[in-house]
């Protein structure tokens, strides 16, 4: 097996523009082993650029994701020492069936569509109070005063989560999720907010709360299957953090095209009928999620004509794949009439995104309120020379310097 030595993942040039590195790579065929930077430690890994590998490989059994198998794989192909504290998840993102299945449908009994869709009022009114502080013409930072704001306050008020908390939990995933953060440092993390919802729990249940939330609903005693405390952090914390992060870089990467593609923000203005549709390039064009989730072998795997044996860690590039010209024709062109439907951003098969529809109904609602009070859009810098998150796994704007004007 060899390395890749002509891109660099880990590197500043990558993270702020991966779409060259991809290309070049899909012209390659086939995967790719190279380092890739994990939440616990980099990784001699495979990487998948192709959609159609991509796509199947997503809902292929013979790629696990279950955390206690995980261990030794990590250890075995980790390029730093893993013999300390490591970062594992009970949740149903990090477990295969039957247990998948099982934590999928207890989820489910609590996260129902109806329950998202009661969330539309509330979704509304946050993003009215939130634009509704913003003075016509300010310069405002749009990642962080609405891109940000307004997700983390939705699955704040969903979860049960008090707003008073969130900057702790969004300076943690900052540190869990960033390339160059210490292993050391994202452990420390992880566990504090493990032991800040672990609080958060007994504190609810000690003052027995009656909240319609997801945690009171995940452990309200009269559910016939119940989570283990490890499994019911593990989901609490995917669904704060995962929550939350996506959703704002959809917001966020969704303006930034707008903004790169006045023409088509002229014709979205023009057409309010077409924002679903829209919503649907937005996470095509600029998927929120980089690569998916770690993915190990547990049996040999044919991909591209490569065999890749059991035991070796895979990573999907889900922007590669929805920007693969075999799968949607010019590709890097944003096009908010496409049918984009068949994108991967929120992956696919058993794993496919369980908050999918609230992130959608978020992307919608935002979108068409901006647009409503704020028609004309003005970038405050040169979009040219604005930073990406320098993360691997998530793709999001630093910052959005904008102009808004009524």
């Amino acid at each position: 097996m060899t390395e890749l030595t002509e891109a660099d993942l880990l590197s500043w040039e990558f993270i702020q523009d991966p779409y060259l590195a991809y290309r070049e790579m899909r012209a390659g065929k086939g995967p790719r082993r190279l380092v890739i930077k994990t939440l616990s430690t980099g990784l001699h890994a495979w990487l998948v650029t192709e959609y159609d590998d991509v796509r199947r490989l997503l809902a292929d059994p013979r790629l696990s994701k279950a955390a206690g198998g995980a261990a030794p794989v990590i250890a075995k192909h980790s390029t730093e020492d893993v013999s300390g504290e490591a970062i594992t998840s009970e949740s149903m993102l990090f477990s295969d069936p039957p247990r998948h299945s099982r934590l999928r449908r207890m989820f489910g009994r609590a996260f129902t569509m109806r329950r998202t869709e009661n969330l539309r009022p509330r979704i509304e009114e946050i993003t009215d109070e939130v634009l509704g502080s913003i003075p016509a013409g300010a310069e405002i930072d749009l990642v962080e005063q609405v891109a940000m704001a307004i997700p983390i306050a939705v699955i704040g008020e969903l979860l049960g989560v008090p707003r008073a908390a969130h900057h702790d939990l969004r300076r943690w995933n900052r540190t869990l999720t960033s390339v160059d953060s210490e292993p050391s440092d994202k452990y420390r993390a992880y566990m504090a907010s493990f032991e800040y919802f672990r609080d958060l729990i007994a504190e609810k249940a000690a003052r027995q709360d009656t909240a319609d939330d997801l945690i009171n609903a995940m452990t309200d005693p009269g559910n016939e299957e119940r989570f283990d405390e490890s499994e019911l952090l593990s989901t609490i914390f995917l669904m704060m953090n995962a929550g939350y992060e996506t959703t704002a870089n959809l917001i966020s990467s969704s303006v930034y095209a707008l903004l790169k593609h006045p023409e088509q923000l002229e014709l979205l203005r023009g057409d309010a009928a077409l924002l679903p549709n829209a919503v649907e390039e937005f996470l095509r064009y600029e998927s929120p999620l980089n690569l998916s989730t770690l993915r190990y072998t547990t049996e040999s795997v044919e991909i591209g004509g490569t065999v890749v044996p059991a035991g070796e860690v895979v990573f999907l590039a889900l922007c590669s794949a929805n920007r693969d010209p075999d799968r949607f024709a010019e590709p890097d062109r944003l096009d908010i009439r496409r049918n984009a439907a068949a994108h991967l951003a929120f992956g696919h098969g058993i794993h496919h995104c369980v908050g999918a529809p609230l992130a959608r109904l978020e992307g919608e609602i935002v979108l068409s309120r901006l647009l409503e009070r704020f028609p004309r859009w003005e970038a405050a810098a040169p979009l040219d020379e604005l930073n990406w998150r320098y993360t691997l796994q998530f793709r999001g704007l630093e910052r959005l310097p904008v102009k808004l004007h009524a």
